[in-house]
């Protein structure tokens, strides 16, 4: 690995680490009030508009909240579905349907997901997929926790004749001017915020 390589990953994880904290430290009723206002973006979203299967994520370690979505769906056909890791293919992950109040395991990082039972939609026919950030730029690319699940899924859509839009949730301080993309990041269609 050359020095630019290793300074570019060292500057990632800086970012990373600064983020996480201010994440986790924002208060109890700002946090509160952010989930609410991101909600009310989320439901009048265009993307979300004509939308019926919609992954979402149950936010963790400090990230913004995309659950208030759920008291929108009143006359909507909205199915939600939650990331899973895939136990056969490691790095990878799965979107499995779920509703509130399901049967849920923490997996080995402590995250609740729906048990992997049954048939499972192939990722790519869902119509939009929530995406945690830890930081984001105006250009769509992302940072994220750093262990490239998201990434390596959705690697995997490029050759499918039909593509779930992405849109990254996160507060509004997590944008930054410009982030270095790797080459393996992928580009999120819009960014949704408090």
């Amino acid at each position: 690995m050359s020095d630019s390589d290793q300074d570019f990953l060292a500057r990632r994880r800086a970012l990373r680490r600064s983020m996480r904290t201010r994440r986790r430290s924002l208060p109890a009723g700002q946090r509160r009030q952010a989930n609410q206002r991101l909600s009310r973006h989320l439901a009048t979203h265009p993307s979300l508009r004509n939308a019926r299967r919609i992954a979402l994520y149950l936010a963790n370690d400090g990230e913004i909240d995309p659950g208030g979505l759920l008291q929108h769906r009143r006359g909507r056909r909205w199915q939600f579905f939650l990331p899973a890791l895939d136990p056969v293919h490691p790095g990878l992950l799965h979107f499995v349907p779920w509703r509130p109040g399901q049967p849920m395991a923490r997996n080995r990082f402590g995250i609740p997901e729906p048990a992997l039972r049954g048939r499972r939609p192939a990722a790519w026919t869902l119509d939009v997929i929530l995406m945690p950030l830890v930081a984001f730029d105006d250009a769509g690319r992302r940072l994220g926790m750093g262990g490239g699940f998201y990434d390596r899924t959705l690697a995997r859509f490029t050759a499918r004749p039909r593509q779930p839009r992405l849109l990254g949730t996160a507060f509004q301080f997590q944008r930054v001017e410009r982030l270095e993309a790797a080459e393996w990041d992928i580009p999120m269609d819009s960014v949704v915020t408090d």
